[in-house]
């Protein structure tokens, strides 16, 4: 079995309070899962997020419904919470979600490690089944949470800034 990793960083440019807040509400995955996965949650919302929590879902993968369960394994707000599968497509998934207060806002780090399923034809298409669409899943992630966190106008530098900054 080989465990395979991802790591993304992310800055949003709101508090660490506010990024949690978001996060910690299940249903708002919907809104940054990509539509091609039909994510639906069948666990009754609100879902009280605390370790144990379980959460079920279904999502598409190669046409076919698959049904998800996660685990709250660590809930630590707002600075990090950890699921990982119960049932569902990899034989191991472990998903920490970190989030580092920051002078322009809160650093988000997803470390995703996991397993595929069928041993060594698993790890043979890889490349093809899991890896690119994990990395992409996550790209789509990153540009609706820029979309759903936009900079306020009062964050953004002021035509005098960007002036000197020209300049410099």
């Amino acid at each position: 079995m080989s465990v395979q990793t991802l790591h993304k960083e992310q800055l949003i440019k709101k508090p660490i309070d506010e990024v949690f807040t978001f996060f910690k509400k299940p249903e708002n995955l919907a809104i940054i899962t990509p539509p091609s996965l039909a994510f639906q949650i069948l666990t009754p919302l609100p879902i009280k997020m605390q370790t144990g929590a379980l959460i079920d879902y279904t999502i598409r993968i190669r046409g076919l419904l698959v049904r998800w369960t996660t685990m709250v394994a660590e809930y630590n707000p707002p600075f990090s919470f950890v699921d990982v599968q119960i049932r569902g497509p990899y034989a191991f998934w472990h998903h920490a979600h970190i989030f580092e207060e920051a002078e322009e806002g809160t650093i988000m780090t997803d470390h995703v490690q996991y397993i595929l399923p069928f041993g060594f034809l698993g790890r043979l298409v890889h490349r093809f089944t899991a890896e690119g669409p994990l990395d992409n899943i996550l790209e789509y992630r990153a540009r609706k949470i820029e979309e759903y966190f936009p900079i306020d106008i009062t964050d953004a530098p002021s035509k005098e800034m960007l002036r000197k900054a020209a300049r410099e």
